[in-house]
Formats: structure tokens, sequence, C-alpha cells
């Protein structure tokens, strides 16, 4: 209740930001980030294009993965109009794709350069039931595993960059706080299972919700790892708030328009709603942080669910499993994360996020 009271009055945190920060304020303390090099997933519009604006103007060289380039082009453009001298790297990427990652990650280790910074941000929401060519369900491939194969191919380079450079790596994951949405008493790769197999209805937004879920339990793994390695990059993850994106506006409709009207005052804007991410991705106060939940620029509590340390280790073996160099025959048991692999021989609503 006070977290809400808070959020509406636009009150700060411990942090000194607030629910009405925006992103040029909450990097106000980092003028110059020269010596950043990022990536940043889902660029093109909404809060990544915000994102990715901040930090050009910030001086971080950005590279900007995208299904479509001629978007990515065009961001690209934008971003040196408004910030002459820009350092921009477009390179193609289909995050439902996990053969896309990889010839995405082939191609940036390729160009040779570091890498400090990566923010995990590309989202959908998808109305329709989809597969993607893994045979995984497309929100959670395109949400979740896609960023997750994305985040251990790149592990090395980050660890990598941080030792030679002294600069602490940070890995952003973009969550939502509808990943509460996914119960705790649920299964959920038995969920996965059923409803890639077409066993239960679609619901899109608890398939949402899922993906949302697996971001926050994916952190916390991540951290945990790149502890016991003694790596000096963190990862965190953050809720930006709610805010009509493209993920909304594809929705366009007398119910939708009339809902966000009655809750225009809970809205943020885009550079609010960006805040969060660059607040956690660069200022200096989150520094060794590592393994938590954001929101509205300060520390937050995730569900009961995404804060367990046990359900995050089985997710990730999970992702693990299916995400190994060839491709993989899924067959899930529908209890807790158990699965079994066959391997072959094949190669391998609302908008919160």
């Amino acid at each position: 209740m006070l977290t809400s009271l808070r959020y509406l009055a636009g009150a700060a945190g411990p942090s000194g930001f607030s629910s009405r920060t925006t992103a040029e304020e909450a990097t106000a303390d980092c003028a110059d980030l020269h010596h950043i090099t990022a990536i940043i997933t889902g660029a093109t519009s909404g809060i990544g294009a915000e994102t990715a604006r901040v930090l050009a103007k910030r001086g971080a060289r950005l590279v900007l993965p995208a299904r479509s380039l001629k978007a990515a082009e065009e961001a690209r453009a934008r971003l040196r109009a408004e910030c002459p001298g820009a350092d921009v790297v477009v390179l193609p990427l289909d995050l439902s794709s996990l053969a896309s990652v990889r010839r995405f990650v082939a191609r940036f280790l390729a160009l040779g350069l570091p890498l400090n910074l990566l923010v995990n941000n590309a989202g959908k929401y998808a109305d329709r039931f989809a597969v993607s060519e893994d045979g995984v369900e497309m929100t959670f491939a395109t949400n979740y595993l896609g960023h997750f194969l994305l985040t251990r191919l790149l592990l090395e380079k980050m660890a990598e960059t941080a030792r030679a450079t002294g600069v602490e790596g940070r890995i952003v994951n973009v969550s939502s706080s509808i990943h509460s949405w996914f119960a705790g008493d649920d299964d959920a790769v038995g969920y996965l299972d059923r409803v890639t197999r077409r066993k239960i209805p679609y619901d899109p937004t608890r398939a949402y919700a899922l993906s949302k879920l697996a971001n926050v339990l994916h952190t916390k793994a991540l951290a945990q790892r790149l502890k016991e390695k003694k790596a000096n990059v963190t990862a965190n993850c953050v809720h930006p708030g709610i805010v009509r994106t493209r993920l909304i506006r594809d929705r366009d409709g007398l119910v939708t328009n009339t809902v966000f009207f009655l809750a225009s005052k809970l809205l943020k804007t885009i550079p609010q709603a960006a805040a969060t991410t660059c607040y956690v991705a660069v200022h200096p106060a989150v520094a060794g942080v590592s393994g938590k939940y954001f929101a509205d620029c300060n520390e937050a509590a995730p569900s009961r669910l995404g804060a367990s340390s046990e359900e995050a280790a089985k997710l990730w073996s999970f992702s693990d499993a299916v995400t190994a160099e060839k491709a993989q025959k899924m067959s899930v048991h529908a209890t807790g994360f158990r699965l079994q692999v066959q391997s072959s021989n094949a190669d391998c609503g609302m908008a919160f996020a």
C-alpha cells in the first residue's frame, strides 16, 4: 500500500529518484559514458529507443540488434541527428530464433569491440498462439529464451572487458511487475509444454507473465553464477512501469482506449519508463549490486516465486538444455522444472515492458 501511494505521489525513494524521474535525470551523474559499449535489444522504438537515446547522449557506443534492419537504420539516423558523432552499430537479430542469436553473437565478436553493458529490453505480447522455429511458444522464446542464450554467449566477452578495463560490466533484464501474475503454485515448464502442444487454451496474458517471471529468475541465477566465477559483472532486472508503447498501440480499440483514459494518472511517459533501466545500467550507486529487482529507480521486491533460488536454478538447467548447441527435442514432465531431453542431429494488453 505504501509503495502504491509513493508511486502515485511521485515521492522519492532511498535512491533519491521516483516514479516521475526521467532517464535523463537518472543519468545526470553519468555525463561521460564514452568508455562504455552497450548492446540494447528492442531499441528501435519505445522504452528501448529512449534508453539508447539517453546513453548515446552521454557518449556510449551502441550496438542495436534488430529483426528489421530498416527500423534499426532509421533508429540510428535519429540518434545521430540528435547526437552528432554518435557511434552506433546495427546488426540483424531475431530473438525468437536461437540460430539467429548465435549468428548475431558471431558477428558482434568479429568486430573486436569491448562489451560493458547488455540491456535485454526487447519484448512482445502475442495475442495469438505461435511457435518459434525451435518449437518454443513464441512469447517465451522472444522475451526470455533468446535473451538467455544471448547473455550466455556474451558473458565471456563481458568478463574479459571488465578484466581488461577495470570497469564493472552490467547486465540489465527488463521484466515487469506482471511477472507476479504467474501464480506460485503453477507449474511453469509444464504449462509451457502443455500450451505449446495445444493441450490447453493459449492465454496471452499468462504467457507474457511467464516470460517476465523467467526474466526475474534468470537474473537471480545469473547473478549467483557471476559471483561464483568472481567476474566483475553484475546482473539486475527492472520493472519499467506502465507505459503505452507499441506493444499496446497495436491493440487500439474502444475498450483499450477507455482503460488507458481512466488509468492515465498511473501511466508513465516513455522517458520516465526508461529511467529505471538507465539508472541500473550506469548509475554509480548501483555499483556492486547484483541479483536484485528494481522499480522506479529503487530496489523493490519481486514475487515470492520470483525470489526463489530453487526455481531460478531449475529454470537455468531447463534453459541451458533447450539452448544447447545441437537442436534438442523436448519432453517436459509436468512437475516443477524437471525435464527429459533427447538429442537430435539437427543443427542447431497493456505494455508493461
